[in-house]
C-alpha cells in the first residue's frame, strides 16, 4: 500500500455517488507500470474513496456472454449495438451488483446496475435494458471470464473520477493471465478530459483500446478475432498466459 494514498483527504461512498456517480460517462483507459500509476496520487485536491477504513479494495467480476460470444464479437467488430454484462463483487463488503454496459451518445458509456443475489438471477433486469436500447439479444447467457484486481479510486475537484487497478488477474476455463507490476488507469468524466488525463498526456501516456473483458478474453483465446487490441496484446500480454494448476 502506497503511504501517499493515506495522506489524501477521504471521500465516503455516499458523497461519491452523489457527486460523481457518472452512470453516463466518457471512459479513457491507460496501461502503465504501477510506479507510473502511483503518480495519480499527486493530483491537486484529489480525494480518496474510503469505506470502513479501507482505501484499497479487492474487486472480482464475472462476465457473461452468449454461447456464440455476441458481447465479445460485437465489441471486436465495433458493432453499434454492443453490450457487456457482469456481476461485480466487492470482496471487502461482500456486496454483489449486476451491471450492464451499453454505448451512449457521442462515444459515452451508459451503465445500469442493481443489487444481485446470485449469478442465476437478473435476466428480467438485463432484458429490460436490452429492450430499452434495442439490442434484441434473447440467447442464454453463460459465465465466460473471471477477473480480479485491487483498486483505489480518486475524486477530483471537477467531480471526475480516476481508478487505478493493480494485481490484474484473468481466468477462463483452465487458462489464466496475470500482468505483474502493471496497472490500468481509467478516467471517468462527463465529457471533457480531466486534470488526470492532461497530466498523463504530458508524461507521454495516451488512451488505449483495452477492455478487461474483451482484451482479457482475446489474450486467453487466440482463436478469436482481436483487431482492436492487437497492438496492446502484442506489447503487454504476450507470454503472460498459463494453465491453471489442478
Amino acid at each position: 500500500m502506497n503511504p501517499a494514498l493515506w495522506r489524501l483527504p477521504a471521500i465516503g461512498l455516499a458523497e461519491l455517488e452523489e457527486r460523481a456517480a457518472l452512470r453516463t460517462r466518457i471512459d479513457r483507459k491507460y496501461l502503465m507500470t504501477e510506479a507510473s500509476a502511483d503518480r495519480m496520487l499527486d493530483l491537486p485536491e484529489a480525494r480518496a474513496l474510503e469505506i470502513d477504513g479501507v482505501r484499497h479494495f479487492t474487486y472480482e467480476s464475472l462476465y457473461f456472454d452468449t454461447p456464440e460470444l455476441a458481447s465479445y464479437l460485437r465489441t471486436a467488430y465495433r458493432h453499434r449495438r454492443r453490450f457487456k454484462i457482469r456481476t461485480r463483487t466487492y470482496v471487502d463488503s461482500g456486496a454483489i451488483w449486476l451491471e450492464v454496459k451499453v454505448p451512449g451518445p457521442r462515444g459515452s458509456t451508459v451503465k445500469y446496475r442493481e443489487p444481485h443475489g446470485s449469478p442465476d438471477d437478473g435476466r428480467a433486469f438485463i432484458d429490460e435494458v436490452f429492450a430499452r436500447h434495442g439490442l434484441g439479444v434473447r440467447d442464454d447467457l453463460t459465465p465466460t471470464l473471471r477477473t480480479a484486481y485491487l483498486r483505489f479510486t480518486l475524486v477530483l475537484p471537477d467531480d471526475s473520477r480516476v481508478t487505478v487497478d493493480t494485481d490484474l488477474h484473468w481466468t477462463a476455463g483452465d487458462r489464466e493471465l496475470r500482468l505483474p507490476g502493471m496497472a490500468i488507469v481509467e478516467t471517468k468524466t462527463g465529457s471533457a478530459a480531466c486534470a488526470a488525463d492532461r497530466g498523463l498526456w504530458q508524461r507521454g501516456h495516451r488512451p488505449i483500446a483495452i477492455s478487461k473483458y474483451a482484451t482479457g478474453l482475446a489474450a486467453l483465446r487466440t482463436d478469436l478475432p482481436a483487431a482492436p487490441w492487437r497492438r496492446v496484446l502484442r506489447r503487454h500480454f504476450s507470454g503472460s498466459v498459463s494453465c491453471v494448476s489442478s
